[in-house]
């Protein structure tokens, strides 16, 4: 007769106990292999560190907590008295009790199986995109929508919200913890601001896929815009954009890429959590000198720690989350077809639908669906008018979690944000006077190649670019988002 335990801890001899054991087993199994991953994986993951560190843990402690109830139990059991207590014994002479230890071992090398496997498979899943976006972060519904329809849409998240390197491996296992907290509490932000403070150098994340060394030179775009007026009149612009050619690397002495030139160093100082308004720029030239910019109305020091380097995250800060403005996305509807141009008044009805107030996303597609049904009820088209509206809508608000792109400022121009006009505003001078590059100098950035509403306006090509002009109104030398918020309507 062979104990199941030794003389001494007879008390552990219960069936409690041994599930306890078990469990504790398995969880202090399960920590090692999560450690094994999260040492040897390409790229650190903070929700292996949840697993491995909390919930893992959580399991082990638990799995203790058991055995040692289990010896409580017996041994209160014991000093009543109240008879022989039941204890766990293996006997293998008898046959009965070699089948169960034979059941045991296979039982037990079939969990451990399955938690390898398990754990495995859970730390893929925790390193997925869906869930990110969905599972356990419901708050980032808005997000994980325009992620799907970026450019970035196959690029993992935590490619670029992590990376590589020890220091942010610890932040985002935190941070993390933070946000499994604040979600299981439902006491975090609306809508949740964008991790500006958290968010990794450039070098770190988007130069590992982008390469500034092979940049492919200036880009020529077409933008079709549509005016809100009776008949949806046409305006397109078509340019090209000065973005820096390779055979200019290193130096990059012209166009956008110059603010990342190795040879330059740009810092700015921004007092606003969202980074819209920046009173103080410094430029290091390449023989070490600087020069200062200031806002007319910022005489002060900004405080050394907060002074950031300008990197791409500045300018492409929205990369694979943005928030369509409801103009641009009618546009493109309108370019596309799937809205009827013919239809009067379409843009200025459609964007109207879009931004009016709404408490549920439920209570918008139904009151976006009436309003446009009682507007064109004569028209065939009218479902398929109500169809992309509220796709639209799907795609880009969300009145629950207070998002849409008036929450989120996109700087990748200067539209509908300030953007390049938050220096680049004619405003910003040196102490002697001289003024930085206004925002009347568009040519220094983009050159108008062709622009109109016809093909005859637009088949005039300019080598040298042609002035910008509005069709509707008289251009005056303003930051463009002063008129253009994203949704004009025209009266």
């Amino acid at each position: 007769m062979i104990p199941f335990f030794s003389e001494k801890s007879k008390l552990f001899r219960n069936w409690l106990s041994a599930a306890g054991a078990i469990l504790a087993t398995a969880a202090f199994f399960a920590f090692l292999l999560l450690f094994a991953i999260d040492v040897f994986a390409r790229q650190s993951n903070p929700y292996v560190g949840i697993l491995g560190y909390i919930v893992a843990p959580a399991f082990f402690f638990g799995g203790t907590a058991m055995l040692f109830i289990g010896f409580r139990i017996q041994r209160k059991h014991e000093a009543s008295g109240s008879g022989k207590p039941h204890l766990l014994v293996m006997d293998l002479s008898r046959s009965r009790d070699r089948r169960i230890l034979q059941f045991f071992v296979a039982g037990g090398v079939a969990f451990l199986l399955i938690t390898a496997i398990g754990v495995t498979q859970t730390y893929h899943y925790t390193e997925s995109t869906h869930f990110c976006g969905e599972t356990c972060h419901e708050p980032m519904t808005p997000e994980y929508t325009a992620y799907l329809t970026s450019p970035h849409a196959r690029v993992g998240c935590v490619d670029c919200h992590i990376g590589s390197g020890a220091e942010y491996y610890v932040k985002a296992k935190i941070n993390g913890v933070h946000q499994l907290i604040s979600t299981a509490l439902n006491n975090y932000q609306r809508p949740i601001p964008t991790p500006v403070k958290n968010l990794r150098p450039a070098q770190d994340t988007c130069e590992q896929c982008h390469w500034p060394e092979k940049l492919s030179g200036n880009l020529e775009r077409t933008y079709h815009r549509f005016l809100a007026d009776e008949k949806n009149t046409p305006f397109t612009v078509r340019m090209l954009l000065m973005v820096g050619a390779s055979d200019v690397h290193p130096t990059m002495a012209n166009g956008i890429h110059w603010h990342i030139n190795l040879t330059n160093k740009v810092e700015y100082y921004a007092p606003d959590p969202k980074r819209q308004t920046i009173p103080w720029v410094r430029v290091t030239h390449s023989d070490g000198t600087t020069t200062i910019y200031r806002a007319p109305d910022y005489k002060d020091e900004p405080p050394a720690n907060e002074v950031r380097r300008m990197d791409c995250l500045d300018c492409h800060n929205r990369p694979a989350h943005r928030f369509r403005a409801p103009n641009e996305s009618v546009d493109m509807a309108l370019q596309s077809g799937r809205l009827d141009r013919d239809l009067p008044w379409v843009k200025s009805n459609v964007v109207a639908a879009l931004i009016a107030p709404y408490n549920t996303r439920e209570e918008a597609m139904q009151r976006i669906g009436d309003s446009l049904r009682g507007t064109y009820k004569d028209s065939p088209k009218v479902e398929s008018i109500v169809a992309v509206a509220q796709q639209i809508y799907g795609e880009s608000f969300f009145p629950e979690m207070k998002a849409n792109w008036k929450a989120y400022p996109d700087n990748k121009g200067h539209k509908e944000w300030p953007g390049c006009f938050r220096c680049h505003d004619g405003q910003h001078k040196t102490t002697d006077g001289k003024r930085a590059i206004g925002g009347s100098e568009c040519n220094s950035c983009h050159m108008i190649l062709a622009q109109g509403s016809t093909k005859e306006e637009l088949s005039k090509l300019s080598a040298e670019g042609h002035t910008f002009y509005h069709i509707d109104a008289e251009y005056t030398d303003l930051s463009c988002n002063q008129c253009h918020t994203g949704a004009f309507v025209a009266e």
